[in-house]
């Protein structure tokens, strides 16, 4: 078993989710606070499941901002390298639910801290022992964070690590469709894993049908394509084997985070493979489907309780689940 780190670098905000589902924001009467932000929450996962997770990033010099460096802290993430400032505030998002637990949200951050992390603030030691960097969009924008995103990957790169990226599409946040366009596809070449939704596909690849945009994926010299699809389950792609896994049994109350639940159980189970950068192209189709299946079931615990962090399980409580 490899006992890599896993980085990543990016975005944590709090989520204020409503108290009911099922109505629009006008409607909805409170919000209760959960730490999240997507990268966060990939390190969270993984944390929980007993692994070893670093996070990088700024926050506000506020009681929002300290509220996430101890949540992260009390998970069992490493926030040592966490930075904070007094120059913007914690970033927020308030999401609203539907009936079936599908989000919207409307984000407070213009500028918020992390957008100010930049480039001189990655650390340069901590990629020496890392399993891998995971990264999404939403940090990509035109500012300073999205130097911070080139610096870290050049330096996990250096060191070995397998480079992972969840687009995240958050079309709001961006001035236009083109600009996120753009800054996926400047960064897509830079991975070896891209997790990427049903969803998603058609907005980065151009084409609807994941098989025909596999080679247009590989192309760029992606090793490994996770694609979830929601009630239909989720495949994963190698140029060589392919897996997938059906969607567990469960009631569905929250979905805020599912999507990074998915890619950090998906992580931490080929960081247990063993997997690196030079033999990912050589994973089975047993251990992509014995991974997709593990995701499966923790996925299917998280979306049965509210927020994203707080509903993720430890690596205890999806065996007293499903052994």
């Amino acid at each position: 078993m490899s006992n890599g780190k896993l980085i990543a670098i990016g975005e944590a905000l709090i989520d204020f989710i409503p108290a009911e589902k099922g109505c629009a924001f006008d409607d909805v009467e409170s919000f209760f606070p959960a730490v999240g932000g997507a990268p966060a929450n990939v390190c969270g996962a993984f944390s929980r499941l007993g692994g070893d997770a670093l996070f990088l990033t700024q926050l506000g010099d506020d009681p929002f901002g300290h509220k996430i460096e101890r949540y992260l802290k009390e998970v069992g993430i490493d926030t040592s390298h966490i930075l904070f400032t007094d120059k913007a505030n914690t970033a927020l998002a308030f999401v609203s639910l539907d009936k079936d637990g599908d989000r919207t949200f409307s984000f407070y951050r213009n500028p918020s801290a992390d957008m100010l992390y930049d480039k001189e603030m990655v650390p340069e030691d901590v990629f020496k022992d890392a399993f891998a960097l995971h990264f999404c969009s939403v940090s990509l924008g035109d500012f300073p964070m999205k130097e911070a995103h080139r610096r870290a990957v050049e330096l996990a790169s250096g060191e070995g690590c397998l480079i992972s990226f969840d687009p995240n599409l958050r079309f709001p946040l961006w001035k236009n469709s083109d600009a996120l366009k753009q800054a996926v596809d400047e960064f897509m070449p830079c991975a070896d894993i891209l997790k990427i939704s049903d969803e998603e596909l058609e907005f980065i690849t151009g084409c609807d049908d994941i098989r025909a945009a596999l080679p247009s994926l590989f192309d760029v010299n992606i090793k490994l394509v996770l694609f979830t699809c929601g009630k239909n389950g989720a495949y994963a792609f190698t140029k060589n084997a392919e897996g997938h896994t059906d969607v567990m049994p469960c009631e569905v109350v929250d979905t805020t985070g599912a999507g990074d639940a998915a890619i950090g159980s998906f992580l931490w189970k080929l960081n247990e493979f063993g997997i690196t950068k030079e033999n990912i192209s050589d994973i089975s189709a047993e251990k992509l489907n014995e991974a997709l299946a593990f995701m499966s079931r923790y996925c299917s615990i998280s979306v049965g309780a509210k927020g994203a962090i707080p509903s993720y399980p430890t690596l205890e409580q999806v065996q007293n689940r499903y052994n």
